[in-house]
């Protein structure tokens, strides 16, 4: 766990070092539905550009202050050569704030190459996967281009496979959590999944098994605590010292639908002939399985995926994390609260931001939260 959190902490010095030893490129993407498999099939090492922890220096003339905090930092560590690691970027989601972070790439780096393919954000018409396919097949032609590599259907069959273990086994660490079998903070569990983001895969399902093999596991769950789910923050990792605070009153998180997080290990690629059309699938039945408000479809909504997600892992309340700024966040709120309110889940909305937010302010809310929990009268 030390070296993981290490790793998910400096991620750039993790890609700088790996780029060392094996010589080959380093490609970043961004949050929420790039697949890594195209870059691992091809030689390079994928890696999810994550928020900096550094000050927003010469970021602040690129991005409006309104923009979420992981966009500014994003135009901040491009400002200042932190992303220089990176051979190239590519990134496939619509979102206005992450693009103007991508066009903030492009400007102060302009020899980087620099691949946007907009997946179709409508998950329902029958033109979407066919085009989402198209997109997919010029995002294999542009790492191939950054790479030297052709990339065979074996070859991106391979990474499909063992990027599936990999999530398999996050997900077994999630099911001890959510049984209460296993105890695994929220901070630890982030740093199994953010370090996913950014290291060789085969590396990291070796450390995963690892940790798998050494954690305790109880025969019964506890039944004397406050049982929570974390949701939100669908682009990048929450602050350690927040997920921290989160427990200090009495209370254990047991599932979440955090980006760095279950949404972004939700669901397996199919492993089937056509790798690129896999992936496709991937796309489509991953909002299904984690809904995403920037996403449209008729089949899931968010709140109706919470309130089920609730009810199985047996949370008696909701702590929503929202990133200062995050549009879609903060239009389908409403409807997330109303949803909880009307099944009687108590819930707590904590606004985040880049600079920080006063830690005394939320252990308060937090002694409050879950005191609230313990006093709710019990239903037969």
């Amino acid at each position: 766990m030390a070296l993981l959190r290490t790793i998910a902490d400096d991620p750039v010095a993790y890609a700088d070092d790996w780029k060392k030893i094996y010589q080959r490129p380093v490609i970043g993407s961004f949050p929420m539905n790039f697949p890594a498999e195209l870059i691992h099939a091809s030689g390079a090492l994928p890696v999810i550009v994550q928020e900096s922890r550094t000050p927003i220096t010469e970021g602040r003339s690129l991005l409006a202050e309104f923009y979420c905090g992981y966009t500014r930092s994003v135009a901040d560590q491009a400002a200042v050569g932190e992303l220089d690691v990176f051979d190239a970027f590519v990134t496939a989601d619509h979102c206005v704030q992450l693009l103007g972070a991508v066009d903030a790439i492009r400007y102060t780096r302009p020899a980087k190459p620099v691949h946007f393919a907009q997946f179709t954000s409508a998950m329902d018409d029958a033109w979407t996967q066919p085009r989402v396919d198209g997109r997919l097949s010029e995002l294999k032609s542009q790492v191939e281009l950054v790479t030297g590599h052709v990339v065979t259907d074996d070859e991106l069959l391979a990474s499909i496979a063992t990027f599936n273990t990999n999530r398999q086994l996050l997900r077994h660490l999630y099911e001890l959590r959510r049984s209460g079998r296993a105890r695994i903070t929220p901070s630890d569990m982030q740093v199994l999944v953010k370090s996913s983001m950014v290291m060789d895969v085969d590396e990291h399902t070796a450390l995963l098994r690892s940790v798998i093999a050494e954690l305790p596991v109880r025969e019964e769950a506890p039944d004397d605590v406050v049982r929570l789910h974390i949701s939100g923050h669908f682009c990048h990792a929450p602050r350690p010292e927040i997920l921290d605070v989160i427990e200090e009153p009495g209370a254990i998180v047991v599932d979440d639908d955090l980006y760095t997080g279950f949404r972004y290990i939700s669901t397996d690629v199919p492993e089937t002939a056509d790798p690129l059309h896999a992936l496709s699938t991937w796309y489509l039945e991953r909002n299904l399985n984690a809904p995403c408000p920037t996403r449209v479809t008729t089949e899931v909504d968010w709140d109706t995926y919470l309130l089920d997600a609730v009810a199985r892992s047996g949370a008696t309340g909701v702590l929503i994390l929202m990133a200062k700024f995050c549009e879609p966040h903060m239009l389908y709120y409403p409807e997330l609260r109303k949803a909880l309110e009307s099944n009687g889940i108590p819930s707590l909305l904590i606004e985040t931001e880049h600079e920080g937010i006063p830690i005394e302010k939320l252990r308060t809310q937090m002694e409050t939260f879950v005191e609230r929990i313990r006093r709710q009268p019990v239903t037969v």
